[in-house]
């Protein structure tokens, strides 16, 4: 399982701060959260960046059991 930490506007369409999911792709594991948090929640994960460990991942980045991945919203400030 891979742990989710969400974060801001990520946290608040998903409805939880941290969930966990089977391990894949970022893209396998954003169709999960997506499935389970719907429309809002696709439209604030495609606007996201996603880190591991502290390094930011692609789309297609292979995400093990054990990891940590965090949902990065954009962030608004300076």
């Amino acid at each position: 399982m891979v742990t989710v930490r969400l974060f801001a506007a990520a946290a608040e369409a998903a409805g939880c701060e941290e969930t966990s999911v089977p391990s894949g792709t970022t893209s396998q594991i954003g169709e999960q959260l997506i499935e389970t948090g719907g429309d809002e929640f696709a439209r604030v994960w495609r606007q996201c960046a996603l880190m591991v460990e502290g390094r930011r991942v692609g789309p297609d980045e292979v995400i093990a059991d054990g990891s940590m991945l965090d949902v990065l919203p954009p962030f608004a400030g300076g």
